[in-house]
């Protein structure tokens, strides 16, 4: 009898987990259901154009690589940072020290998502120079990302989340 229990367990468990797979299918529009490789291509473009535009110190470009309502998540549990708006006060912060980006590389280790939410991950390195009234410095300081992208109506690909960690800094 308690064979006849586990048996009934596993198949409603198996139908279980059909049903919800089926219905994930039925859901996702026709043609959606995962990346093309033109999406793959056009958001490694997007990655790509947030790291030439960080190096031609290039403000807008960088902000022009992110959705509206875009969102940083930064290292070390600092607090989210909202909305574009923020985003720039956030970098670009007006009155603030002159900060140039010397070096960006940006690796795209895997890029995963239907038609129109995706994901990339990836390793990063990054170097700026700031100069302040004491002098210039630089720092450099290698890390990992995590970028959520969104497709938009016009068919392109945005960061609407980017997420970072980093390894030790260097300070010269």
């Amino acid at each position: 009898m308690q064979n006849c229990y586990i048996n009934r367990y596993i198949a409603a468990a198996v139908l279980t987990v059909l049903l919800f797979a089926s219905s994930l299918n039925a859901s996702a529009p026709k043609g959606q259901s995962q990346l093309t490789q033109e999406d793959e291509k056009a958001i490694r473009a997007t990655i790509e154009a947030y790291r030439t535009a960080w190096l031609a110190n290039d403000a807008k470009g960088v902000l022009k690589t992110f959705t509206d309502d875009g969102v940083l998540l930064p290292a070390h549990g600092k607090p989210a940072v909202e909305g574009i708006a923020a985003i720039e006060r956030y970098w670009f912060a007006p009155g603030g020290p002159a900060t140039t980006v010397t070096v960006l590389n940006i690796t795209v280790e895997q890029v995963r998502g239907d038609g129109k939410l995706a994901f990339a991950h990836g390793l990063d390195e990054v170097g700026w120079s700031v100069t302040q009234d004491s002098g210039s410095h630089r720092y450099f300081h290698p890390g990992t990302y995590l970028n959520v992208m969104k497709k938009l109506p016009d068919g392109t690909w945005r960061i609407q989340v980017h997420m970072w960690d980093d390894g030790p800094e260097r300070v010269d």
